[in-house]
């Protein structure tokens, strides 16, 4: 170690040009690292949906579960499998212990379910795989709404999701609130009877048409060409004109005997923004993409979108971004930038006040030094920042200078006695590297066992000690290495002479004569010499006190959180209702209760975005008794009031509307 020092400040132009280019590759690591809310960790949850079209929830469980647990109990290392049927479907999910390998373990799944599909009934749609990934959450809903009809929304939905999907960091754009488009033939009885037809003739017809049927190729003897014959549906003409019957030069047309309308299949869901229809479209980025760059290209493109649209089309259509996870990390971002600044700020006045102003600039090149070499590491590394990455780095702020103060004011003392910048650098350096050393292993330490935190949790919190190992780790050549060669290189000679005080005060404390030291020092030493006499007496008291104070939290304290219960930015209101209720029903209710929670909003304006949505999605793993949701986008918390305050309002308003139970529920944080 002592060689080591000893060559960085001999070549002191060699160590700075490494500061500066260190400095300067963490600056673009911090602007240019993938930045996530949370961490992009493998949970263990893989689950096989099956769908059958009118299918109860008995036969569900006895034709599509039975066969399929059959085959996927038989994989290996799979902690708890649960099924669950529902009137359409099933469900089975897996759940595989911590740190599994998912890509193994959705091969051997789609393996086992392969092997079950002979089992299921013929009618029911392919099993679909899949895996539980943060990385595939959306980053940002964008909703389409507005008093137009339902097929102009959704062409605006479908020509923003292939616009938004051309961007390179965009993995998928689903469409909530999509129908499947089909054609309806409306067959009229009367006249299918006064041409002689009937019902199944009609069907049969329809059922044969529309199919593209290849004739072979013909060899002409100078070339050869494929033929074949155009029986695609192209438009709504091509089906009404399409021909039933032939009698000689007679033909009855579909269009003779009853009518074709363009339509939608029957909803199962309906969606609303702020009490208005709504199309929304999910935009998930794909895994190591910045979610701030990401969602900031998506909101540039909707807007240049929207702004080509007709006028008409703009006054009719609102377009809103709701559950943004970017403004988090934006917000928590700011956080740390301005915990850092504070940090420089009050180290320096600190050190300003003991050392003077050169060994705090000293001091306060650490910090950000520290900062942007663990930043540069961890993206090395192939990290990306997340709100574990943030806390641990401001977790960090305080435990980065240590080193650095410590060296400087040995080296501050060896120049007040005469020596020169480089010799009291070196020397100070030297004579602090084990402590140095010693004190950040330590703290290490303490965060090591975090790295074997088992179960998902220790997956999501073990970015908190990489963090701190990188950024302490940093810290340590900052202190030992790089602080010392500047402070050698940038110390003028007239700086480091003898200071006459300095040197008394310093010939006094070495022999221990403390009544000598004047000020906060002396009166400090002073204590300490009268506690040091007293040494059983010193270690009753605090053993007292440990005692005390576990003992005062025993009876006042409030208990134990794993994670606190912080003001959320959205809440979620789950509608439940017993009874076999149709999709128009359950939509009834909903509007009830979207009512209540509007005129709220109109009369304290709490809420900036409210979003609802009638039914479950296909997959869905709620409860069967929720018929729908309302998420609610909540202001500013210094505009409003406590979220507990709002849900206790919203209960009030809607516990008279029979039949329905609402749940409202606050946006936790956390590991999941």
């Amino acid at each position: 170690m002592n060689a080591l020092i000893d060559a960085a400040i001999t070549h002191a132009r060699t160590v700075l040009a490494t500061l500066f280019l260190v400095l300067l590759c963490g600056g673009y690591a911090y602007v240019q690292i993938a930045k996530e809310a949370e961490p992009d960790i493998n949970i263990p949850i893989i689950y096989v949906s099956m769908s059958h079209e009118g299918i109860s929830p008995e036969d569900a469980e006895r034709l599509l579960i039975r066969p399929m647990e059959q085959e996927l109990r038989t994989i290996e290392g799979v902690k708890e499998m649960r099924a669950s049927g529902y009137e359409g479907g099933a469900n089975v999910t897996l759940e595989f212990e911590a740190g599994f390998n998912a890509d193994v373990a959705l091969d051997d799944v789609r393996e086992k379910v392969d092997l079950a599909k002979p089992e299921l009934p013929a009618e029911s749609d392919e099993p679909e795989v899949h895996e539980v990934n943060f990385s595939l959450f959306p980053v940002v809903v964008v909703t389409l709404s507005g008093s137009v009809p339902e097929r102009a929304l959704l062409k605006l939905a479908r020509e923003l999701r292939d616009r938004i999907e051309g961007l390179s960091e965009i993995l998928e754009v689903k469409i909530a609130g999509d129908r499947e488009e089909l054609v309806e033939i409306l067959i009229d009885p009367v006249k299918v009877e006064s041409y002689g037809l009937s019902v199944v003739d009609t069907v049969n017809a329809v059922r044969s048409s529309n199919l593209l049927v290849a004739a072979g190729a013909q060899d002409t003897g100078r070339g050869r060409f494929t033929l074949k014959v155009p029986g695609l549906f192209e438009d709504i003409l091509d089906i009404t004109g399409m021909p039933v019957k032939a009698d000689g030069d007679a033909v009855v047309t579909l269009g003779d005997i009853g009518s074709v309308r363009r339509s939608f299949k029957d909803p199962t869901s309906y969606a609303r923004v702020s009490g208005k229809g709504a199309v929304a479209l999910e935009v998930s980025k794909r895994t190591g993409e910045n979610i701030i760059d990401t969602v900031a290209k998506v909101r540039a493109l909707v807007d240049a979108e929207q702004a080509s649209w007709p006028e008409a089309l703009r006054q009719s259509v609102q377009v809103g971004f709701n559950n943004d996870r970017s403004n988090n990390i934006r917000d928590m971002l700011t956080d740390l930038q301005n915990n850092v600044i504070a940090a420089v700020l009050l180290v320096m006045i600190v050190v300003v006040w003991a050392l003077g102003v050169r060994s705090a600039t000293l001091v306060g090149v650490a910090i950000p030094g520290s900062f942007l070499t663990g930043i540069l590491v961890l993206g090395a590394a192939g990290l990306t920042i997340n709100m574990v990455v943030l806390f641990a780095l401001i977790l960090a702020v305080g435990m980065l200078v240590d080193g650095a103060i410590v060296v400087t004011e040995y080296a501050d003392r060896k120049m007040s006695e005469g020596e020169s910048p480089s010799v009291s650098y070196g020397l100070a350096a030297k004579r602090m590297a084990w402590p140095i050393i010693a004190s950040t292993a330590t703290t290490l330490a303490a965060f090591l066992p975090l790295m074997f935190w088992p179960g998902v949790v220790g997956e999501f919190m073990k970015f908190l000690p990489l963090t701190l190992m990188a950024t302490l780790a940093a810290s340590l050549l900052m202190a030992l290495i790089f602080v010392p060669t500047l402070g050698a290189t940038v110390t003028r000679r007239s700086v480091a002479t003898a200071n006459p005080d300095t040197a008394l005060h310093l010939t006094a404390a070495d022999p221990g004569r403390i009544e000598d030291i004047k000020g906060f020092t002396g009166g400090y030493l002073k204590f300490l010499s009268a506690a040091l006499r007293h040494p059983g007496k010193i270690l009753l008291a605090a053993l007292v006190l440990l005692v005390g104070v576990q003992a005062t939290y025993a009876t006042f304290g409030r208990g134990v959180e794993f994670f606190p219960d912080v003001e959320p930015e959205r809440v979620i209101l789950q509608v439940k209702a017993r009874g076999n209720l149709s999709v128009g029903e359950k939509n009834g209710l909903m509007r009830e209760v979207e009512e209540r929670v509007l005129s709220l909003n109109g009369e304290h304006g709490e809420l900036a975005a409210i979003y609802a949505r009638t039914g479950q999605n296909q997959n869905s793993q709620e409860a069967e008794d929720i018929i729908g949701t309302i998420t609610l986008e909540l202001a500013n918390w210094q505009v409003r009031r406590k979220a507990d305050e709002i849900l206790v309002d919203i209960d009030e308003r809607t516990n008279d509307i029979a039949g329905i139970f609402v749940d409202g529920r606050k946006e936790e944080g956390g590991p999941p």
